[in-house]
Order: C-alpha cells, then structure tokens, then sequence
C-alpha cells in the first residue's frame, strides 16, 4: 500500500487515519524559530463528512486509501438523499448532503457528471471537476462608471455566489474553480 508523507500533504490530498479515508481541505507548512518543522491541516472524514484538524510531523506517514471511482450522473434532490445514476448500468444511488458537502453541491447542476468514491463497495463521497462553466441568473446591471478592476457578485444557475467582472451580465456562462470558489474567465 502506498503512503504519504509530510512533504507529500497538499490541499486534495486523500490519506487513510485509523481505517478511515480523509481529504485534506487546508494545510500549512510551520518552520517554528526552535524545533523541527510541522505541518497544520484540517482533513474531511470522506465517510461522514466530518471536518477536523490534525498536526503532522517529520516521519508521520500515512497510508492512501484504496478507493475506486466511478463516473455517475446527478439527477436530482429528492430532500434527504443526491440521486447519482451510473450511466452504463443505469444503476441508482442516493448519498446525503453531509457526504457529498455544501462546497460541492454549491456548484452542481442536474445532468452534470461527477465522480463517485467507493471504500469497501461503499459509496462514500462526490468530487467534481476542478472547473465546471456555469450560467450566471443573476447579477447586478453595469453602471457608467464602475471600475475597471472592480467586482460585484453574480448568483449562478446551480445557486452558489460568486464575484465577476463589473463586464459579465446575466445570462452569460462562466468558467468557475470550485475548489477555491472563484471565478476564471468568460466561457467561450
């Protein structure tokens, strides 16, 4: 089984505590005046969605998750669970709004692929792709004047918020990150 190591930490990396699989969603690299130098980072349980913070020094290691993927469809809310569909069985699954986490369905659409994790034939978390384009429903109108550098918030068709150009009007795709929640560019 592989491992990871300090050096090896960055955001989005996976690595297994006590049998169970974490994402890191924060870290810091912390060279204290005395001492060996540690890392700070805040990991999400891909199982329960549960979000808690951990230090890491020189020579912890840590084993990587044996998880699969598996490309599937969102098809809807039905209020408790997110239905995805595998598109060559047809086979249905419903994970909760803890396991798939308020930053990603922030930027899901129904129809969109994404890929579904499995531990131990389980379906246990969502990734989405790193950049999705999106349709902005609502912004603000330009007005003579606004600055060049400026921005103001648009509210996108999958309902997350996110500051454009004073440029960008409604109606117009964009390319968003979700892993930083920002917009990239005017979608071509």
């Amino acid at each position: 089984m592989a491992t990871i190591g300090m050096g090896d930490i960055k955001k989005g990396a996976r690595l297994e505590i006590t049998g169970n699989p974490y994402r890191v969603t924060e870290f810091q690299h912390v060279k204290p005046g005395k001492g060996a130098a540690f890392v700070r980072m805040k990991v999400k349980n891909l199982q329960t969605g549960k979000v808690i913070d951990k230090t890491v020094h020189a020579g912890d290691k840590f084993d990587v998750p044996e998880l699969e993927q598996t490309t599937m469809q969102y098809l809807y809310d039905d209020g408790d669970f997110l239905q995805f569909m595998d598109t060559t069985t047809f086979e249905q699954i419903g994970l909760t709004h803890e396991q798939v986490g308020k930053d990603t369905f922030a930027y899901m659409i129904d129809g969109m692929e994404a890929e579904i994790l499995f531990h131990a034939g389980k379906a246990i978390s969502v990734e989405i792709p790193q950049t999705v384009v999106l349709k902005i429903v609502e912004t603000p109108p330009n007005f003579k004047g606004d600055s060049q550098g400026g921005k103001k918030p648009a509210t996108l068709e999958s309902g997350a918020v996110v500051q454009v150009p004073f440029h960008i009007l409604e109606g117009e795709m964009v390319k968003v990150d979700t892993v930083e929640g920002k917009y990239l560019e005017k979608a071509k």
